[in-house]
């Protein structure tokens, strides 16, 4: 089987800042938790607070939004286009994408691509609040294995070398940049 990570990866950039912004644009109760948002970001880029408390709380906003199914159905509608062109081709059925934004998300994306397993960290779509760990890091490597125990990796895909633990499992490792994929460098 074939493993991505999601977001710069398939998708030209970040889903989870993508969806904020579409969401703050349409639902104007947001804006009145900016100000708290920017504190947690001030708290998370000075290290005083965790990358897992901090997407926490960024995913807040998702209590203000009423139904969050639509308003990720219309997110896809304007932003499934943002998918690369390298992916197509390389698209097999047991393809697996594994991804630290909400599973929730990513999943009808995904679906859309045919894409039929999907990892994605366990955020609650009503309220933001985290059901289990964000998937990042060793993390990935815990959910892949807990999902396909005697699972082989062929070749993995990631735009970070902070995927370096699902890489090594691989045998063949991809930094996607861009459009362009290049041999992972397997000492990071």
């Amino acid at each position: 089987m074939n493993v991505y990570d999601f977001d710069n990866t398939i998708l030209r950039g970040d889903s989870s800042a993508r969806f904020f912004a579409y969401c703050l644009r349409r639902f104007p109760r947001m804006w009145a938790d900016i100000p708290a948002q920017a504190l947690n970001g001030l708290l998370f880029a000075l290290r005083l607070r965790k990358k897992q408390a901090f997407k926490q709380r960024m995913f807040h906003y998702l209590a203000l939004i009423g139904d969050v199914d639509a308003a990720v159905a219309g997110f896809w509608r304007k932003n499934l286009g943002r998918v690369k062109a390298w992916y197509a081709p390389r698209h097999r059925d047991d393809d697996v994408v594994i991804s630290a934004s909400p599973e929730f998300l990513i999943l009808p994306a995904c679906r859309s691509l045919g894409i039929r397993h999907v990892i994605g960290s366990p955020v609650e779509k009503g309220t933001g609040r985290f059901l289990g760990p964000n998937c990042h890091g060793e993390e990935k490597v815990r959910r892949f294995r807990e999902r396909f125990p005697d699972g082989k990796i062929d070749a993995f895909y990631s735009d970070s070398y902070s995927d370096a633990p699902l890489a090594r499992l691989a045998g063949q490792a991809w930094l996607v940049k861009g459009e362009r994929l290049e041999p992972w460098r397997r000492a990071n």
